[in-house]
């Protein structure tokens, strides 16, 4: 008895240390979002983006019961100060701190070169900077379980997998077309199809969950769940029950964007 005591006890230490921990990401996402406004297109979607980010991980910490749950919280924070970041440089400033890895970034890679090809009747655009063209931004990470390289791109391509939890027939086309034999991106459509990101999707992400430990936790990688990629946004990631949405609905496909 007094040891299952002991043990209750620590897992609510953990939970409020979380919680703890979590809240400080998203009070420093929050004083952002309300003090910066968009001066052009990219920067304006970055910090929309960001926004949304605040309003799911204050739902998520709201509803938290373990400490997976407030890490994924933390996650979706940390997400969101991505994107502040992102807006930051499209206005010009200094993109400020630099934010602690998330889930899935390293292994997903980055566009490193622009890039434009005819998709489904619509040129499809990437580049690793904003503008006019390319105004909607990435971090990087997972999103219904398949890498997403970091980078600016002419249309949020990603999102309908995010809202749905699960790729279209064409997603590989698109990938393999955009990405093939760029730098940046380590590894094949094959393997985006997969969900394989380069093949070492434990090590790049170990790297990042121990910047997150060091960082209080952050890099909770929950036994393979899908923290990063907006997942969570559209209740892929439900921890095990739950349907942890983060406040759900808030990207409904490519209208608005």
């Amino acid at each position: 008895m007094r040891g299952q005591k002991r043990a209750a006890g620590h897992t609510a230490t953990q939970l409020e240390d979380a919680k703890a921990d979590a809240r400080q990401a998203i009070e420093r996402l929050g004083g952002q979002v309300y003090n910066l406004t968009g001066t052009d297109m990219a920067a304006k979607q970055a910090l929309a983006d960001a926004s949304e980010r605040h309003i799911a991980a204050g739902s998520q910490i709201d509803q938290a019961t373990t400490p997976a749950q407030a890490r994924l919280a933390k996650q979706t924070a940390l997400e969101g100060l991505y994107y502040i970041r992102a807006a930051r440089t499209a206005m010009g400033m200094d993109p400020g701190p630099e934010v602690p890895s998330i889930d899935g970034q390293r292994a997903a890679g980055e566009v490193t070169e622009d890039r434009e090809v005819d998709f489904e009747g619509r040129r499809v655009a990437a580049s690793p900077n904003p503008s006019p063209r390319t105004p909607n931004y990435y971090p990087g990470g997972r999103v219904a379980g398949r890498p997403v390289p970091a980078g600016w791109y002419s249309e949020p391509w990603w999102k309908p997998a995010l809202v749905a939890g699960a790729w279209g027939i064409g997603s590989m086309m698109l990938f393999s077309a955009m990405f093939s034999g760029m730098a940046g991106v380590p590894y094949d459509a094959q393997a985006f199809e997969n969900g394989q990101g380069d093949g070492s999707d434990a090590g790049a992400d170990g790297g990042a969950d121990a910047d997150g430990g060091a960082d209080g936790g952050g890099g909770a990688d929950g036994g393979g769940a899908d923290y990063s990629g907006g997942d969570n946004y559209a209740g892929g990631d439900d921890l095990g029950g739950g349907g942890f949405d983060g406040g759900g609905g808030d990207f409904g496909g490519f209208d608005g964007f």
